[in-house]
């Protein structure tokens, strides 16, 4: 094993936190009609504010429907800035939630969860003043944001992760996107992101239950569109397959999007495009 010595590697640290703070992302663009309100608090908690960016139309004449986007990272990195491709959305009169959540260093299982409930929990609280309809919700995400977009939405009225916000009417989001996110982490748990993200929970098996989507499944779950390349080397293809088979099995509208030789995202341009093709077909069936 190469040694290397512990001076190299302070440095090696400062340097690569000082690129990681410098990076500048493309600010998200939107119609001249649309209001931006950056970097809105939907929650505090233990000295922690967590952000959303909100893009909303308040000269509609009716309520937009509205999507909340959660970034990935393996729920230890990322930030809701590096997300900017919403012109469909927009185009087809969206509102747009981009959230932020606690990483794992911050604090660790459920806390990413209950942050996007709380997330949710504010775009209900404040639908009148969003110009937003509640009935239109769709909530979605990659990788670990897939997680968090899956339990936010399956979770549905089950209110047990909403330690830090409460509301009091039903919620139920009308479409989740999921594009390759873990499932099921009693089989992900052992290792890697998930297992730092478990922390200590993670050999407790009725804890990482809680916190996996396949397990909150049932006949009334939200309309479902899952994405996912099939040789992905770091979500395995088959927990979107196990997945889209559960919905399947308890008569959940889904379809099931395979990239063929798709990787973990980064998808090729025309993937991309189909992957258009598909989903707003999806949404328009629902009245989205």
């Amino acid at each position: 094993m190469i040694k290397t010595p512990l001076t190299l590697l302070i440095i090696l640290s400062i340097v690569c936190n000082s690129f990681s703070q410098s990076v500048k992302f493309k600010p998200v663009k939107y119609p001249s009609n649309y209001t931006a309100t950056i970097d809105q608090v939907y929650t505090e908690i233990n000295g922690w504010k967590g952000r959303m960016d909100l893009y909303t139309n308040s000269t509609s004449e009716t309520p937009t429907p509205i999507v909340i986007n959660i970034h990935g990272g393996g729920w230890e990195s990322g930030q809701k800035e590096s997300q900017t491709g919403f012109g469909s959305f927009f185009h087809k009169g969206y509102a747009v939630a981009n959230v932020e959540y606690r990483l794992t260093d911050v604090a660790p299982a459920p806390a990413a969860i209950q942050d996007v409930r709380c997330a949710l929990i504010y775009i209900y609280k404040h639908a009148k003043s969003l110009n937003v309809d509640t009935d239109k919700i769709v909530i979605m995400g990659g990788s670990a944001g897939g997680h968090l977009a899956l339990m936010a939405g399956l979770l549905g009225n089950n209110k047990k992760f909403d330690t830090n916000c409460n509301y009091k009417g039903t919620i139920k989001v009308a479409a989740i996107i999921d594009e390759y996110g873990p499932a099921d982490l009693t089989v992900l748990h052992h290792d890697g992101s998930a297992k730092r993200w478990l922390s200590n929970h993670y050999l407790n098996t009725e804890f990482v239950k809680s916190v996996s989507p396949m397990y909150y499944v049932s006949k009334d779950s939200p309309p479902t569109f899952i994405v996912h390349g099939d040789k992905d080397p770091t979500v395995p293809y088959s927990q979107s397959i196990k997945l889209y088979n559960k919905l399947k099995a308890q008569g959940v509208k889904t379809e099931f999007m395979t990239i063929k030789g798709g990787k973990h995202g980064n998808f090729s341009r025309s993937q991309k495009s189909d992957f258009g093709k598909f989903v707003w077909p999806f949404l328009e069936s629902l009245g989205l």
